[in-house]
């Protein structure tokens, strides 16, 4: 169980930029899908350790249960055997209730163990989970950026290809060199706004906005206008 919690501390402690900049540095998003496996494949186990766990707390707490009710009812039979003067009854019993209350004692101490086990489990589980939220909106942003990126380098040998048409000398090359131009300057215009938008979502990662309301309230006590 300890080795469990332990990958799955590596995993939520994982520095997720660092992840980033080796799949922009591939272009490739391989090593984003190797972590999300890793994630989803801890989370499996996660789950059925905490059933497995949370099932022993159950019957820990179930015993625990019976044997405090049977411990009520030991105590009540010593009273009743002192009140008939049965001193040999009321010893034994009470020799039975106090091995009882010691076994009460150690599934008591169990169950407290057992249960900060399922508690620490299922901290884990959430945990992971939102680790693997996270990591799956930046696996789909990084995607779209390195479409973008490989869109961009399309576009520039294109444009260098027409370069080298447009000074050739032959005036139809020419017209259909302007014409290819005239296209690719509006797929540039798409592409940027598109880049645009990229930028907004990243925005929104590094709480840009966070920072600006921040930044705004601290122009506003000293006097500065916006």
């Amino acid at each position: 169980m300890a080795t469990l919690l332990e990958k799955v501390s590596t995993l939520i402690s994982a520095n997720l930029h660092s992840l980033v900049d080796r799949a922009l540095k591939n272009n490739s998003v391989a090593v984003i899908d190797q972590y999300i496996r890793q994630v989803e494949d801890s989370l499996a186990d996660l789950e059925d350790a905490a059933a497995t766990v949370g099932g022993e707390v159950k019957s820990l707490k179930r015993k625990l249960g019976d044997f405090e009710q049977k411990a009520e009812e030991l105590d009540r039979a010593i009273d009743a055997f002192l009140l008939e003067g049965n001193e040999t009854a009321a010893t034994s019993v009470q020799s039975k209730l106090n091995s009882t209350q010691r076994l009460i004692e150690t599934y008591r101490e169990q169950a407290a163990r057992q249960d900060s086990e399922y508690q620490k489990l299922l901290d884990a589980k959430v945990k992971l989970e939102a680790r693997l939220a996270t990591m799956k909106q930046q696996r789909e942003e990084l995607q779209a950026l390195l479409e973008l990126a490989k869109s961009k380098e399309i576009s520039v040998k294109a444009m260098k290809g027409l370069d080298s048409l447009m000074g050739s000398g032959d005036s139809d090359i020419s017209r259909i060199a302007e014409s290819v131009y005239a296209r690719l300057d509006k797929a540039s215009t798409a592409v940027e706004m598109r880049a645009t938008n990229l930028d907004a979502q990243i925005d929104d990662i590094l709480d840009r906005n966070t920072l600006d309301a921040q930044l705004a309230e601290r122009r506003k006590k000293l006097g500065l206008s916006e």
